[in-house]
């Protein structure tokens, strides 16, 4: 699985910005399929994730109410979208794929086993 994540840029915060994360090579519709982002001298942490068992969504605390994940099975891609962006969501963010990953690991990157290149967040205050 090739996966590319595009739609990054520079936004004031309050403003939005929809990510896309396209796949080559399969079909995503039964991928559990993760967001994360990694800020400059910081761990890689955990955004959302869509299950591609259940279709269940989750999301990090910090990006609740504020980001939504979709899945466009036509496109085969996964999307996310981010309203009333705050400086402190600027980061790479990366999309990442795995057939199955245990429901207490979703949040885990290491547990996944396709990743996307990144693309660059950044929120202005």
């Amino acid at each position: 699985v090739q996966l590319q994540a595009s739609g990054g840029g520079l936004v004031q915060a309050g403003g939005s910005l929809r990510l896309s994360c396209a796949a080559s090579g399969r079909t995503l519709s039964r991928y559990d399929m993760g967001w994360f982002r990694q800020a400059p001298g910081k761990e890689r942490e955990f955004v959302g994730v869509i299950s591609g068992s259940s279709g269940r969504i989750y999301y990090a605390d910090s990006v609740k109410g504020r980001f939504t994940i979709s899945r466009d099975k036509s496109k085969n891609t996964v999307d996310l979208q981010m309203n009333n962006l705050k400086p402190e969501d600027t980061a790479v963010y990366y999309c990442a794929a795995d057939p199955h990953v245990i429901l207490s690991g979703l949040a885990s990157p290491t547990l996944y086993d396709y990743w996307g290149q990144g693309t660059q967040v950044t929120v202005s205050s």
